[in-house]
């Protein structure tokens, strides 16, 4: 979206960005007006010329010249409407595109503070919104233009009556864009309300499960109910100043209108025009309401789009939780890891040293600090203190990427996405990589044996037809198949029955022989198959031993792992 990310830039960038549509949009528009503009003129000239006296041939000229224009107007009102149309969808997709771009970024931040139903309204609803305003622009300027030619052609048969119009139309629109103001209010304060109905029944439905084992459904649908009326009552504000500012309009146009009839009236009375002036003036004071109400539907489109832009800009600026850096990680990676001094939030001094293709286990009494370790490690966070190195380079000078592309942390909660289980499990595998063995060290043929169809089988979203440890060894089997150089794994097994763990335990230790492995678990099973294991205890590490050295020497460790 470039440097520009406040709401005026949103709205500026997604209508540079479809500036040809735009153009072709509106001088055809403009065409389609003129046109209309056009044809009470005709008729008065045809009154004037082939009927007040009486001429078949001239009748027939102007027939054909009405039908010409008929059809200019009738191509300039279809092929603009479907330019502008075309502006107006890019324009929303692009915006989509940007938001999902921002959301899915490396350094994160965006969904700080957003629930995810929340971001997709902006992604959608919003985007929709601004990307219209190309749609209003191309339809506001043709109806400048239809008013500007109606003033023309007016003075032309009346100086009085052009000059009411050139002076009356400016003040109807300056009307417009006042009356507009809480209108702008009203439609941010429902979008506002909408995005948080969608984020509590998106957070509603992925707990589902949750809910009915503790049996809370009443309170969650309380919950909704409750914020999904908010939303309604904020949805029938803005209809309400919706409707107000229309309203207002109307009247205004109308009043406008009657004016200029009884201007014109008084002019024909006074003999200042004929009937076929007096014709082409009652038409033109008829067809200029169009225009002028289409100049106040563009102010509401604008407020509109003016609060939508604002929210859109709120997610794109949003700052990232860490900075990018540019260097490459050493290829091939050796998949050496080091903590030096690491402190943030809980931790304190944390010095370690995980060699390459070591098996590591590391056990964190308080899951506070094991979440901070995850967040280093990922580069989700910067520490306040120390640093994190991949194969001697600090991450921070790591390009987010191409970090990713070395070291991947799988943590607890990873989601799986709506598709057939081996879609899941290969998504972030290299191409052409075999999975099966993967797929045999979470023990997924189990998972895959109670699937219609196996592997092919489909999940369904975040895997909702599977089981909580069918789905832990899918998002395990989807870690082992991206064959990162280091792989840090967050309890993968807290839902799987201890005969499968056992199983996994040593699948992870075959698929990952060579490569390093650090396992953040207080899983004897898991910590049984490791090289070594380090203990954590009020941030700092205070042992460091394998498992069984420590199950026996360690109080602190073995109630960590053992109750």
């Amino acid at each position: 979206m470039g440097a520009d990310r406040s709401g005026r830039g949103v709205i500026r960038r997604a209508v540079a960005g479809q500036r040809r549509d735009v153009v072709v949009g509106s001088l055809l528009g403009a065409a389609h007006q003129t046109g209309e503009a056009l044809v009470p003129v005709l008729i008065g000239l045809i009154v004037d010329r082939a009927v007040v006296r009486p001429d078949g041939e001239a009748l027939a000229l102007w027939l054909v010249v009405l039908a010409v224009v008929y059809a200019m107007l009738s191509y300039g009102f279809r092929f603009g409407a479907r330019a502008g149309e075309r502006a107006a969808e890019q324009a929303a997709h692009q915006l989509r595109l940007d938001v999902v771009r921002r959301v899915l970024a490396p350094h994160g931040g965006a969904e700080a503070g957003r629930p995810p139903g929340a971001l997709v309204n902006v992604a959608t609803e919003d985007a929709r919104r601004v990307g219209a305003l190309n749609m209003a622009l191309t339809l506001g300027i043709a109806a400048v233009v239809g008013v500007v030619a109606g003033a023309v052609l007016l003075l032309r048969a009346s100086v009085p009556l052009g000059l009411l119009v050139l002076i009356g139309a400016p003040v109807l629109m300056a009307l417009g864009h006042y009356l507009a103001r809480p209108l702008e209010h009203r439609s941010q304060a429902e979008q506002e309300r909408a995005a948080h109905a969608s984020g509590v029944a998106a957070d509603l439905v992925a707990g589902v499960r949750v809910l009915k084992g503790l049996r809370a459904e009443p309170a969650a649908v309380a919950r909704y109910r409750s914020t999904s009326q908010a939303s309604r009552e904020a949805n029938v504000r803005a209809a309400r100043a919706a409707a107000l500012q229309t309203g207002l309009m109307l009247t205004l146009t109308g009043a406008f209108i009657a004016l200029v009839a009884l201007v014109g009236g008084r002019l024909v009375l006074s003999g200042s025009i004929g009937l076929g002036a007096l014709v082409s003036a009652v038409g033109l004071a008829l067809f200029l309401p169009g225009p002028i109400a289409v100049l106040a539907w563009v102010g509401a489109e604008l407020a509109k789009a003016r609060a939508s832009a604002a929210r859109i800009a709120d997610v794109l600026a949003a700052p990232g939780e860490t900075t990018g850096g540019t260097t490459e990680p050493a290829a091939p990676s050796t998949g050496e890891l080091r903590l030096h001094g690491l402190g943030h939030a809980g931790l304190h001094g944390i010095d370690l040293t995980v060699r390459p293709g070591e098996h590591l286990g590391i056990v964190v009494t308080d899951t506070a600090d094991a979440a901070t370790l995850l967040r280093c490690l990922a580069r989700r966070c910067d520490p306040d203190r120390g640093r994190v190195e991949l194969d001697g380079t600090p991450v921070t000078e790591l390009a987010p990427a191409a970090l990713r592309s070395a070291l991947l942390v799988a943590e607890h909660d990873a989601q799986l996405f709506d598709g057939t289980l081996l879609d899941n499990v290969t998504a972030a595998a290299p191409a052409g990589a075999d999975p099966q063995p993967a797929m045999d060290a979470a023990a997924v043929d189990e998972v895959a044996a109670t699937l219609p169809g196996g592997t092919a089988g489909r999940i369904g979203e975040r895997g909702s037809s599977l089981s909580g440890g069918q789905r832990q060894r899918v998002a395990l089997a989807r870690a082992l198949a991206a064959d990162r150089s280091v792989l840090v794994v967050h309890d993968p097994t807290t839902a799987v029955d201890a005969a499968t763990e056992a199983r996994i335990a040593t699948g992870i230790r075959r698929a990952r022989t060579g490569r390093t492995t650090v396992l953040v678990t207080s899983s004897p099973a898991l910590l049984g198959a490791t090289d070594r294991v380090v203990l954590i205890d009020g941030g700092t590490i205070t042992a460091e031993a394998p498992h069984e050295d420590l199950v026996r020497d360690h109080p602190v460790y073995r109630s960590a792992v053992l109750t």
